[in-house]
């Protein structure tokens, strides 16, 4: 995880009690509670909302056999921005509504669009990189693809020994013998 991103965790608790402390002492500490209690209902309606329509897209893409609707961008901020109204506090709240309503999901739907290609684009390339260390100590039974081929690798010379003359396969639980 980035240091940004950490920095960010531990910071967001200390700036949701300030927020709240300088909103109490504004409108008083009862409004505040209630303002809180306000958007945690939002939000959770949204994710009520927002998860009944997925499950629908998902249940109909099902039955038709087509992929989901292409809108599945515009469900899952919708389902993000319910759970961050839903988390008590003003700044999680703002950002939940900034990804909650129409208005502004657009010009949200295309950052969150761009930052999910670099990020699936850096998966991609790590999981390209991982593939190829591993096929560097792949086996003499790799091919040049890291996939394994048919007569490749090295033949052990055998014959099977069963227990018993006339048996077909190994006796109970006992595995065959191999001699060669």
């Amino acid at each position: 995880m980035p240091l940004l991103t950490v920095i960010a965790l531990i910071a967001l608790p200390f700036l949701e009690i300030g927020l709240m402390v300088l909103v109490g002492s504004q409108i008083g500490a009862a409004w505040t509670i209630v303002a809180l209690g306000a958007l945690s209902l939002a939000g959770v309606l949204v994710v009520r909302h927002a998860g009944r329509g997925a499950y629908a897209d998902l249940q109909r893409a099902l039955r038709t056999g087509e992929p989901p609707r292409a809108d599945l961008l515009d469900t899952l901020m919708l389902l993000a921005g319910g759970v961050l109204l839903a988390v008590p506090g003003f700044l999680t709240g703002l950002a939940g509504a900034l990804m909650a309503l129409p208005p502004t999901r657009p010009a949200l739907r295309w950052a969150v669009d761009g930052w999910l290609r670099r990020r699936l684009e850096r998966v991609r390339a790590q999981m390209e990189a991982d593939l190829l260390t591993l096929r560097d100590y792949a086996s003499g039974a790799a091919g040049p693809d890291g996939g394994f081929r048919p007569g490749r690798g090295r033949v052990i010379q055998g014959r099977v020994i069963h227990d018993e003359p006339g048996q077909d396969g190994p006796g109970e639980g006992t595995p065959p013998v191999l001699r060669g």
